[in-house]
């Protein structure tokens, strides 16, 4: 509910509050605009019931015992609406406090107002503010807090499951673009450079439209990488890259496995999307190697090269040239990345024993 709807809220309960006081006979008293302007002021605290559920339910409190005590006789409306709101915004135990106080001193509000016996005036203390009806609001208040609960935990449900559909159909349509695209550009494209480079090697003129098959095989490749790049990237983390793999291997060594890092050459103007295959090619390797290879020592080796990237990953586990590993998600994952980069991968067990991961990423395909 809008602002402007709790306002009227205020403004209807301090109009009824005040119809209802002018409708009775009371007692002549000096004081009779005093109650007057308290029964206003009860009610018109009650639009800020949502902001504020402790101070209205305070004002409406000494609202009620001052203009008893002065001696217009209302019941405690004001009071009432101002439980269920702090029911309703969870301060059940400030609500209960309150309401035995004010229980306990309303009828002395009676007391001071009129010639009245003190039996007489916790009877008239109950017609005023029953406890049937106090009970009634705080229950009210509570199943509504309970049922705006339930709806935001649905809201928040379905927005998470809407979420998780679209990264599936996201990662879904990525796989399909991989399987179906990839490999046929990539053979468009290959077999057009060595068509260029056989004519060139034997001296012809290169035809334009095959210069222009090369060309478009290139600029496709390119796209189809940043497109599969854009649909695999969750936004959860910040891209990740070379610089990141020495903290990998420290990673790697805090778990008892021995593993050292060799890095040769310059690294300049690596592709990001080199850098991060690169990266999960290495996170992918140690993951495996701790989680299956039963290894007690791995080697991280990245090289530059002209034009290429080289990393590998050797560990001492258990594998064997005998025994062909089964490829798991976590080798497809690392051949994806790496063909769609348009270059080599190769995971096998090394023939000293243990396994190796050897990826070669072409650095000016992908730039």
């Amino acid at each position: 509910m809008s602002r402007a709807g709790d306002w009227a809220i205020g403004a209807g309960m301090a109009a009824i509050l005040l119809v209802t006081a002018l409708s009775r006979q009371h007692a002549a008293t000096d004081l009779a605009p005093l109650g007057y302007a308290l029964l206003v002021a009860g009610g018109l605290a009650l639009a800020a019931h949502r902001r504020a559920p402790v101070v209205v339910l305070a004002a409406a409190g000494l609202s009620a015992l001052g203009y008893q005590a002065i001696g217009l006789d209302v019941p405690a409306l004001a009071y009432l609406f101002a439980v269920f709101a702090a029911f309703r915004a969870g301060r059940r135990l400030v609500a209960v406090a309150a309401t035995v106080v004010m229980l306990a001193t309303l009828p002395f509000a009676l007391l001071v107002a009129h010639e009245l016996t003190v039996g007489a005036a916790f009877t008239q203390a109950r017609d005023v503010l029953q406890l049937a009806w106090l009970v009634a609001a705080g229950a009210a208040g509570e199943a509504v807090r309970q049922a705006e609960r339930r709806a935001d935990e649905a809201e928040r449900t379905r927005e998470e499951t809407a979420r998780r559909r679209a990264d599936e159909e996201r990662l879904h349509i990525a796989r399909e673009l991989h399987d179906s695209l990839t490999h046929q550009i990539s053979v468009i494209k290959v077999q057009a450079e060595v068509a260029v480079h056989l004519a060139g090697k034997r001296g012809e003129e290169v035809p334009e439209p095959l210069l222009a098959i090369r060309d478009a095989g290139r600029e496709a490749a390119r796209e189809l990488r940043a497109t599969l790049e854009a649909l695999r990237d969750d936004d959860t983390s910040p891209p990740r890259g070379l610089s990141d793999v020495p903290e990998l291997v420290r990673r790697a060594r805090s778990t008892g496995l021995e593993t050292t890092l060799t890095i040769e050459g310059e690294h300049d103007d690596v592709p990001a999307a080199v850098q991060r295959t690169a990266y999960r090619i290495v996170q992918e390797s140690l993951t495996n190697v701790a989680r299956h290879a039963r290894a007690a020592s791995a080697s991280v080796h990245i090289g530059y090269r002209s034009g290429a990237v080289v990393i590998r990953v050797d560990d001492d586990g258990t594998a064997t040239p005998d025994a062909a590993p089964v490829p798991g998600v976590g080798l497809l994952g690392m051949r994806e990345r790496v063909t769609a980069l348009g270059g080599s991968l190769v995971a096998a067990p090394r023939g000293e024993g243990g396994f190796t991961v050897r990826a070669e990423l072409p650095v000016d395909r992908a730039s």
